[in-house]
């Protein structure tokens, strides 16, 4: 599989990053895979050429970073390997169990290692923004947990623009460690993240990794499915008439190429210059080839055309921003 340079680092990665939400227990969630249904899906991303694995302590309640750092490092060397994960949610009832904080940071990095099995994380993750706790006590945390080894590069997911340049900001004003990568959403049904957060990471290296290509399965085609059933977020956030509109256009683009409609959804993500590296998720070693083999499919400007055209803004999807006021589609 093809490397690609990770933003303006000298980090090489794989062209796809493998997100392993669904792995862990199936006591978290309903549509989540357990420890010996993971492990054909780990080794058969091994075996398509995918070094970047992507976890976070909160998934599984920890049973994530278990299963899948046990599972990888019984197939592959650790240096062989980009490994990354996430602290900010509540990990217990304990107050400083969660957030950004100095005391709740310092902590994690230290729990995920000894469950992954690993004595560095290659990239720690901010997995929401905090704001309840000072950007700048964030950030010189984030730096110290880079000085002492325990993780090669920082990056943060899904947030407001203006509060990931912000604490970029602070770092560098304080010669701290600068976040390299942003995590975001991004699929044909979710594109708010082109108006600034992309542009502002093109501006200055930062890579982007983006996650949910399917807009978490709906664009599949499949009405029913262990994650639709189970996903209480599908239905809040995808559904409205311009989402069926575009869905079924991929459908139609689908058809006319005999492919999967995932594949066109995962296609216009991969060939998309706004994404470093697109994070794929897969339910089986099938459905890991499928999407992999997506990034072969080059889209038409067309098609592409054709797949953009029906979207219309929408409200911002991240944990402070609850309403979702759905839209209609007028050709």
């Amino acid at each position: 599989m093809q490397t690609v340079r990770f933003g303006r680092t000298g980090l090489k990665v794989s062209r796809f990053c493998l997100g392993t939400m669904s792995m862990g227990s199936s006591k978290w969630k309903g549509w989540v895979l357990d420890e010996d249904k993971t492990a054909p899906i780990l080794k058969s991303a091994l075996d398509l050429g995918i070094n970047f694995f992507d976890m976070a302590d909160w998934y599984s309640n920890g049973a994530n970073e278990e299963v899948v750092g046990r599972t990888l490092l019984k197939l592959k060397q650790r240096d062989s390997l980009v490994l990354a994960t996430k602290a900010f949610y509540a990990m217990s009832d304990d107050a400083n169990d969660q957030g950004s904080s100095r005391k709740h940071l310092m902590a994690s990095i230290d729990r995920s290692l000894r469950r992954i099995g690993t004595d560095y994380i290659d990239l720690y993750l901010l997995h929401a923004f905090d704001p309840h706790t000072p950007m700048a006590e964030t950030m010189e945390a984030l730096h110290d947990i880079v000085k002492s080894g325990k993780a090669r590069y920082i990056g943060a997911c899904t947030m407001y623009s203006w509060q990931f340049a912000e604490m970029n900001a602070i770092a560098r004003q304080n010669n701290w460690t600068e976040f390299v990568n942003m995590q975001c959403q991004y699929s044909l049904l979710y594109r708010e993240e082109e108006r600034e957060m992309m542009p502002y990471c093109q501006d200055k290296g930062i890579a982007v990794s983006t996650f949910s290509p399917l807009a978490r399965g709906y664009l599949t085609g499949v009405q029913k499915s262990a994650r639709t059933e189970h996903d209480p977020f599908l239905s809040q956030f995808f559904g409205d008439e311009i989402d069926v509109e575009i869905a079924n256009r991929v459908v139609k683009i689908a058809s006319d190429r005999a492919v999967q409609p995932g594949q066109i959804a995962m296609a216009w993500v991969a060939q998309n210059s706004n994404s470093t590296v697109p994070m794929i998720g897969a339910d089986s070693p099938e459905q890991l080839r499928l999407a992999v083999e997506a990034g072969e499919i080059v889209l038409s400007a067309e098609e592409c055309q054709y797949l953009e055209q029906a979207y219309r803004p929408r409200d911002m999807i991240n944990d402070y921003n609850y309403i979702r006021r759905p839209r209609s589609y007028k050709s």
